[in-house]
């Protein structure tokens, strides 16, 4: 069976992306006199080539079913990159992989780390490396990478999530140099992959702690901004022995649990390397 798509959020983000256009943007007259900033709804739909009642429907959440056709039609006209564009098929259409229950919530299974995936993680120390599951818990991390981050087998089990981390331990802000635009596309990156599970009832539970707990996240997390998910990057990190470090990162999904990513960092060439280390509650 395939998930139903979230139509609510579908709504919300065909509003925001409409607000942020202005008729020169796409080529239209400015037209007479406008009460709210943004393209008007007729606009949108005069430009996806739609009716303004389907295009209507469609903001207001409901129930409607909109093919690939008409995404590809609403992804062009309102400009959206491709995460954006990714975000909108997950929200109209879900994935395949999550099943509703009766009650309308999903429930996966127990997530397991294969015992080979964890021995890899261990085997690539001096590396940093960790796995993220599908809620973005740290499901394992060697000795370097609690090192560079935190402690992950130190703090409680329900305390290992990688952006409860970013968003509302402080530490976080010494390790990212660039700390705002990190959180900000690493939120924006969690909202896509956890996106089509939207009826986890412990995805939506960490959401809405996050709301809680953040100021940052209240404040990004209705603009439903996305972040591809790359495969490789490079980041500017604090070491607490080396002081500041370059890092490229690549990011490798588990084959057979999809949800599960395993990312692992080296300092660049011009930026000195890391050594295993055996300081008290790192190995």
């Amino acid at each position: 069976m395939r998930p139903e798509g979230d139509p609510a959020a579908l709504g919300e983000l065909l509003r925001s992306r409409r607000g942020r256009l202005t008729p020169a943007d796409v080529g239209l007259p400015p037209g007479e006199r406008r009460r709210t900033p943004g393209l008007r709804r007729e606009e949108v739909a005069l430009l996806a080539n739609l009716s303004p009642t389907y295009y209507t429907f469609l903001e207001q959440g409901r129930q409607v079913r909109p093919s690939p056709q008409v995404l590809d039609a609403l992804a062009a006209a309102l400009r959206l990159d491709g995460a954006e564009r990714q975000y909108l098929d997950v929200l109209a259409h879900g994935r395949p992989g999550a099943h509703p229950a009766p009650d309308g919530r999903s429930e996966p299974p127990p997530e397991v780390l294969a015992a080979g995936v964890a021995d890899l993680v261990q085997r690539l120390d001096p590396h940093p490396t960790f796995v993220k599951g599908r809620r973005w818990d740290v499901l394992a991390a060697n000795a370097a990478a609690r090192e560079l981050f935190t402690d992950w087998e130190a703090r409680p089990a329900a305390d290992r999530n990688l952006v409860r981390w970013m968003f509302t331990d402080g530490h976080a802000r010494q390790v990212y140099l660039d700390w705002e635009h990190e959180a900000r596309a690493m939120l924006g990156r969690f909202r896509l992959a956890t996106a089509s599970h939207t009826h986890d009832p412990s995805i939506a539970a960490l959401i809405e702690e996050l709301q809680r707990d953040s100021e940052h996240v209240r404040r990004w997390w209705p603009n439903h901004d996305v972040v591809s998910i790359g495969a490789s990057g490079v980041k500017r990190l604090r070491h607490p022995r080396l002081g500041p470090v370059g890092y490229a990162h690549v990011v490798l999904s588990v084959t057979d649990q999809p949800a599960q990513t395993l990312v692992t960092y080296h300092a660049q060439p011009d930026s000195p390397s890391p050594r295993p280390t055996s300081m008290p509650g790192v190995n």
